[in-house]
């Protein structure tokens, strides 16, 4: 190696992490990247300060086009890509705002991957296709009113009625339900938790939105109400009883959140660079002085390592051996990690970082919302505390 150049350093990937991307791998995100661009970034202010999702069907349907619908999963018009590509591209989508990846997220890895994994033949020629091109939104119910960390104490029911089931119950917090065309929901029956794929214009289901969020603005956040809703004896995910199913269908989405809040803290690390670069106090840009530099040199640490971090859980994946703790230990230390870069920033932008004008305030506020769902901080620290020490904290 001796005489040989040193590659330069590039701020934007101060690692040098893309060396460990294939051509295919940069080729996903660079589409997704430029999509994010054209289609969200211009007018997520404006979606954010309105509280709403306009054209969530057409966008829909152009993320289905680029194959980023169940993109991990093979099959019934699915993009089969690797874990990693599937990381690039939520990592792309949350730069934009978590509440687009949780679009994504909510529909490849929770609807569809239930159906995928647990459904029968039958089920999955129904709805997969459509809902890997974006016709046909989907939703998934696990939260309940009053049970959301403690799944176990859904209380949510499924009962027999002669060949059919007859659902019946709440589920609260339920990303795209007034929009969906289908939603997975967990209930209880008399033989265990049970997953039904309901169709949304079944009798007695509606799904009324929840408004005046404060995080997640930009995505389409309901109710789901389930009042007596009558379904074939066909509509229940055959391969799977207990809570194994949607824990499972969790693990997978939070893959993605490892990769996502990255995204969020890039695009705050980036806003901050460039402010701290161009903006002056005293004579010189703030990003001359030592205490901005120490605080951008500490976020992009963090960051890259998150990146990193997120890399080795994807490798994993794909070589079939990514185990949930693995999936808590990135969701709890990127989320968490996200947040300060994103208020680490704020402090360097000043009263400009509560401006809709940069992306810092919005993302942080959106990561409050991304830190709890899917698992809260607490849920995650014991499930590493229980493999560390064999010992069950949760009761």
């Amino acid at each position: 190696m001796s005489g040989s150049a040193l590659p330069s350093f590039d701020p934007s990937d101060p690692l040098g992490l893309d060396e460990l991307l294939s051509d295919e791998d940069l080729a996903v995100r660079d589409t997704v990247r430029r999509w994010a661009a054209d289609r969200v970034l211009p007018r997520i202010a404006e979606w954010y300060e309105r509280g709403e999702l306009p054209g969530i069907r057409e966008l829909a349907r152009e993320l289905g086009a680029l194959g980023a619908l169940g993109m991990s999963l093979t099959g019934y018009g699915c993009a089969g890509a690797s874990a990693v590509q599937y990381g690039l591209a939520c990592l792309e989508l949350e730069a934009a705002d978590s509440g687009i990846r949780s679009l994504v997220s909510v529909q490849g890895s929770l609807a569809m991957y239930a159906i995928h994994r647990f459904g029968s033949e039958e089920q999955k020629q129904e709805w997969l296709p459509r809902m890997a091109a974006g016709e046909v939104i989907g939703c998934f119910g696990l939260t309940e009113p009053d049970h959301g960390s403690d799944p176990a104490g859904m209380t949510t029911y499924a009962k027999r009625d002669g060949t059919d089931w007859v659902l019946t119950g709440r589920k609260m917090w339920i990303t795209n339900g007034s929009v969906a065309g289908v939603a997975v929901v967990w209930a209880r029956t008399d033989d265990g938790i049970r997953g039904f794929v309901v169709p949304t214009d079944a009798p007695g289901f509606s799904a009324p939105e929840i408004r005046h969020k404060w995080s997640l603005r930009a995505s389409v956040t309901s109710e789901l109400v389930m009042d007596d809703v009558r379904l074939p004896a066909d509509a229940v995910l055959p391969e799977v009883t207990g809570l194994r199913g949607p824990l499972s269908c969790l693990s997978h989405a939070r893959y993605g959140i490892v990769w996502g809040s990255m995204g969020a803290a890039r695009s705050c690390f980036e806003a901050a660079l460039d402010y701290a670069k161009s903006r002056e106090q005293f004579g010189r840009p703030i990003g001359a002085f030592q205490l901005t530099q120490a605080k951008l040199a500490d976020m992009a640490v963090e960051l890259h390592k998150g990146i990193l971090l997120a890399h080795h859980l994807g490798r994993r994946m794909d070589a079939g051996r990514l185990r949930p703790e693995q999936v808590s230990f990135g969701k709890l230390n990127n989320v968490r990690e996200a947040i300060e870069i994103c208020r680490t920033a704020r402090t360097i932008l000043g009263a400009n970082g509560i401006s809709l004008e940069y992306p810092v305030m919005r993302h942080a506020t959106n990561l409050e919302s991304v830190l709890t769902y899917e698992g809260t901080v607490e849920m995650h620290q014991l499930v590493l505390g229980k493999a560390l020490t064999s010992l069950d904290a949760f009761r």
